[in-house]
């Protein structure tokens, strides 16, 4: 693995199908999680393997990029966000690490 990152980002509901809740990454992470990856991809469509944390809880998910800000999507799944009784609109700290391959 390589090195954590820790931001704070605010939970918000993507307007389309499924209601996804997000926390977009702070420019300067993206920046960062960029060099970690070195150009790797977990999937196409530029998506990069993490693993994160917020509060008691952590899982491993893909990040997805976002043209609109310059950086990239984190998707909260519904299980943390009712363990961590968290919502839309709810301001949490984050910590990530990039994985060094897909699956790792």
């Amino acid at each position: 693995m390589l090195d954590q990152l820790e931001f704070s980002g605010d939970l918000w509901m993507s307007p389309g199908p499924g209601g996804w809740t997000f926390i977009t990454l702070p420019v300067e992470c993206a920046d960062q999680i960029r060099f970690l990856a070195g150009g790797r991809k977990a999937k196409s469509w530029g998506m990069i393997r993490v693993e994160t944390s917020i509060g008691s809880s952590t899982w491993r998910t893909t990040i997805w990029p976002d043209k609109a800000s310059g950086s990239f999507l984190l998707p909260v799944k519904a299980a943390v966000r009712k363990v961590e009784k968290i919502s839309a609109g709810d301001r949490v700290n984050v910590e990530m690490t990039v994985l060094d391959e897909p699956g790792t």
